[in-house]
């Protein structure tokens, strides 16, 4: 895509009105919840093939909006920074993201649940019982009785609002069209050539296959972040995903249901029983494989029994390679000499290489810490100890408890989603890494043969079976 149709796409949005845009996608949105699987599996066959084929445009956009950061006047964290850089190795896995989703089962039309509620028509008062109908989508009723069956459907039409994450525009547009929503996407201002650049090469892909392009649309400008969250009555579910502060401010100002999480502020807890090389290998990981995701590793806690032996190992260990250590007064006595700043803030999510530590007296005390200071996204315990393992994962109030695993497996495309349109922390719809499920919601499809409410009334009425079918 040239440098103009680039600033087009930009300016498409600039044009149109943000309502008739969500207009526009709650009409595609309804095109979309009745396609086949297979209709939607060759839109995101040929979204991949399409970011494939553009992939040196998509790398150049990226590389101006890097270049727009690092000389903009405000500076952006270096955790934002990251997140934004687009290369071929980010790409590629982009794309298998988008095959991935395309490879995992129908979310939609699933039968959730089937109750008989009667077995006969309402003409007749003896008989054998009809056969059970369990809703499929395609097939029509053609037995007597009264059949409710509450079938798996999309959402409708999502808004996402994000910063500085290119992968957030495919990951969340390949679940959303397979999963038969549409999706607006507002990109902060520091990504919007690089979305733009998507978006335009996604919509062509979704006109190439004969879907609406408008299942998938750009929103731009700040101002316009405003006028979404009003929009409750065409708009289904809000999706944040940046900084505590882009959360929180969505949260306070929309009436539209929103899934997200404020922050990640994640636990590994080193119990007295734990293996020390395992320990040292995983908060590593937790820490330094991806410093700026949100299920990076911020604190660790130790047993005030192994603290003294295992914690100027584990100091040595993550200070040669390159991570900044906080300590609370203990932590720091026993590691004295080591250079061991104060830990000024337990909520602190760092996004960079540093780690608070922290000293607890027992499993308990771990688990009041994180409950205390942490944000219910993903914690772990490092232990040897079956029953402290056990506690452990069934006491501590998270979207993910782990046991012998680096926090950095919190993630959709690990736990085998395909991808993610983000990590929730709530616990009403939807809870930890949101994939295909958490973008449908249901319906009760009731089937029957003039059948009334006043025929189960009374003395003389008919008495409902209430037989479950599945």
């Amino acid at each position: 895509m040239s440098a103009a149709a680039k600033d087009a796409t930009r300016a498409e949005g600039t044009h149109v009105t943000t309502r008739s845009m969500a207009e526009a996608a709650k009409r595609a949105s309804r095109g979309l919840a009745p396609l086949s699987e297979d209709r939607r599996n060759a839109a995101l066959e040929a979204m991949a093939n399409a970011l494939e084929a553009h992939a040196a445009e998509l790398l150049a956009a990226s590389a101006e909006d890097v270049l727009a950061a690092e000389h903009a006047t405000e500076k952006l964290p270096a955790a934002t920074l990251s997140r934004l850089k687009l290369n071929a190795t980010k790409l590629a896995e982009m794309v298998a993201q988008v095959r991935s989703v395309a490879a995992l089962p129908d979310p939609l039309g699933r039968t959730l649940d089937a109750i008989e509620l009667d077995d006969q028509d309402p003409s007749t008062t003896s008989g054998a019982p009809g056969p059970s109908h369990l809703g499929n989508r395609d097939q029509p009723a053609t037995n007597a009785g009264l059949h409710l069956t509450k079938l798996s459907v999309p959402l409708g039409v999502l808004a996402v609002i994000f910063e500085a994450r290119p992968d957030a525009v495919t990951q969340i547009a390949s679940l959303a069209i397979k999963s038969g929503n549409a999706v607006l996407l507002k990109p902060g201002k520091e990504v919007e050539r690089t979305a733009a650049a998507i978006v335009h090469v996604l919509r062509e892909a979704l006109a190439s296959v004969d879907l609406p392009a408008d299942s998938v649309a750009l929103v731009v400008g700040r101002e316009r972040t405003n006028e979404l969250l009003t929009m409750h009555d065409l708009i289904d579910l809000a999706i944040p995903r940046g900084s505590k502060q882009l959360v929180d401010y969505v949260m306070a100002n929309s009436r539209i249901p929103v899934l997200g999480h404020s922050e990640g502020i994640c636990h590994i807890y080193v119990d007295r029983a734990a293996n020390e090389e395992l320990a040292m290998r995983v908060i590593e990981d937790a820490k330094s494989d991806y410093p700026a995701a949100c299920n990076a590793v911020e604190t660790v806690l130790v047993h005030r029994e192994i603290a003294t032996e295992f914690l100027p190992k584990l100091a040595e260990h993550l200070r040669a390679r390159g991570i900044t250590l906080h300590g609370d007064a203990i932590t720091q006595q026993i590691l004295r000499g080591m250079e061991i700043l104060p830990v000024h803030d337990w909520h602190t999510e760092y996004g960079e290489l540093e780690l608070s530590l922290g000293i607890v007296s027992s499993l308990d005390a771990a688990i009041d810490h994180i409950h205390t200071h942490g944000s219910s996204h993903t914690e772990s315990i490092l232990t040897e100890d079956p029953i402290a393992a056990e506690r452990f994962l069934r006491e501590v109030d998270a979207a993910g408890v782990f046991h012998n695993a680096s926090t950095r497996f919190a993630d959709g495309f690990r736990y085998g989603f395909g991808a993610e349109v983000g990590i929730s922390t709530s616990k009403f719809h939807a809870r930890g890494p949101v994939g295909l499920e958490g973008l449908t919601t249901y319906k009760y499809v009731l089937r029957g043969a003039g059948h009334t409410a006043g025929d189960y009334r009374g003395a003389d009425g008919r008495s409902f079976t209430h037989r479950r079918k599945l």
